[in-house]
């Protein structure tokens, strides 16, 4: 295969450099996988060419001088943190993501598919020698973060789609990883996402909400929580009404950012740690995934620059320097060559059906009339009556209008039905059968009806 090459804009965000940790105990299991089985789905198809710019990206950042990292089409990719062009670290059918640099610069933790199923992974950064962190794959790991001291990463990890993610820690030496306890226990509905460390080894920054997403939700969804290493406790730092997920810290311990949400949009905001005080630091910005599942968490990485005088994050197709002081936000512009493989195509023929008559294959809102002699219900957006047991339906009305929910007058000698036309709204209408067959009223008209039922005095 010949993948066409395309340039695209994207964005990078960073990650943070901090005081060693002390280790936990170690972790039985074993060495980590060095070796897996490969990506089972083969490219089998030219790509198609996409157009500039990229939607969502994670970014991470390591000290002056060096590249900084981020995920471009489930690949990794580096690239000086003044722009130009990125180099590609990863590439193939694996879905490669959220990746981070180890504090040393040194390695890369990020998670893949490679193995068939999500799992996190290290890898050098000359790409000499990689890594499987994480093992099966039956479980759905985000965000992977570096412990100061670099000897373990933590990840949310969830027994699935639709599980509540938990924060776990994996030594990069070997093991099975271990849950990280709290004291009080974390409900088992609890879901923990988006692990942050600051200049305070101590402290483990994250976002948690009840469940793991709900249609419809009102009202905040996520808080921002500190775990305290040394006893276990959990701490609420954050009570927007908008939601605070995805936080990050500064290298110097001055600064928290994390985003949330105002009225319709995501923006990031800026708190003063000694002081309390907080401000927008950009909004608005990418959106956020606080009303689904957030596969990839609530929102997409950012980081601090080492420096602690920006954060380097992507909103709006590109990659943004923004500073802590206020001022203006300046573009970090880059491409990358892109080869992207793309698996065998999925196709399969279905006959469609062009008589002018045809079997329908779904009734609705059956309804019997009340002297047991005939039935209404809607079908094909429409209202039929037949006799009972084994009547022809007939239209009652020649309406072109969306027809539902049918319902008897209590002498079986009426129907209500509600209407639905996209442009005109709904309307609630009326039918009587006399001689000559029906006669329709509209009774209502511009506004939603549903389920019509008709008074004892006889009036829908």
């Amino acid at each position: 295969m010949s993948p066409r090459r395309l340039a695209l804009a994207a964005a990078a965000l960073a990650a943070l450099s901090t005081p060693a940790l002390t280790p936990l105990a170690a972790q039985g299991g074993g060495p980590p996988a060095r070796a897996a089985p490969p990506q089972p789905m083969k490219g089998a198809r030219p790509p198609p060419v996409y157009p500039p710019p990229s939607t969502r990206e994670s970014r991470d950042l390591w000290p002056p001088g060096h590249p900084k990292e981020f995920d471009l089409l489930g690949d990794l990719y580096t690239l000086p943190i003044t722009g130009g062009k990125a180099t590609r670290l990863t590439q193939g059918m694996a879905y490669d993501v959220q990746p981070r640099f180890s504090p040393d610069g040194k390695r890369v933790a990020f998670v893949t598919d490679r193995s068939g199923g999500d799992n996190v992974w290290v890898m050098s950064v000359d790409g000499k020698d990689t890594l499987q962190l994480t093992k099966g794959n039956t479980n759905l790991y985000i965000s992977p973060e570096w412990t100061p001291d670099g000897q373990y990463v933590v990840a949310s990890r969830s027994g699935g789609l639709g599980g509540t993610a938990k924060l776990w820690m994996y030594n990069v030496d070997g093991g099975n990883g271990v849950a990280l306890s709290a004291t009080p226990a974390p409900p088992a509905n609890l879901k923990m996402v988006g692990a942050a460390y600051g200049a305070d080894p101590r402290y483990l920054w994250f976002s948690a909400r009840t469940g793991d997403w709900q249609y419809n939700a009102l009202g905040p969804q996520y808080q921002v929580y500190t775990w305290d290493r040394e006893t276990g406790r959990t701490a609420q730092m954050t009570t927007r009404f908008g939601s605070a997920f995805r936080p990050a810290l500064s290298p110097d311990g001055k600064y928290l950012v994390y985003a949330t949400r105002f009225e319709t949009q995501t923006g990031l905001r800026l708190r003063d740690l000694a002081t309390g005080e907080e401000r927008w630091l950009a909004y608005p910005v990418q959106r956020d995934e606080t009303e689904s599942r957030a596969p990839m968490d609530a929102y997409p990485g950012y980081s601090f620059t080492p420096d602690s005088r920006a954060v380097v994050v992507f909103y709006g197709g590109g990659i943004w320097r923004v500073p802590v002081d206020g001022s203006a936000p300046a573009r970090i512009p880059f491409e990358a060559e892109v080869e992207l493989e793309m698996g065998p195509e999925v196709s399969f023929q279905y006959r469609v059906d062009t008589s002018t008559t045809f079997t329908a294959r779904q009734v609705r809102d059956l309804a019997p009339s009340p002297d047991g002699t005939r039935l209404a219900f809607s079908s094909v957006g429409k209202i039929y009556v037949m006799d009972l047991p084994n009547g022809a339906p007939q239209r009652v009305s020649t309406s072109t209008t969306g027809e539902f929910m049918p319902a008897w007058s209590r002498d079986s000698k009426s129907l209500a039905w509600v209407t639905w036309h996209d442009q005109a709204g709904g309307s609630l209408v009326k039918a009587t059968m006399g001689r000559r067959g029906w006669t329709t009223q509209t009774l209502a008209s511009g506004a939603l009806y549903v389920d019509p039922a008709w008074s004892p005095a006889g009036a829908p």
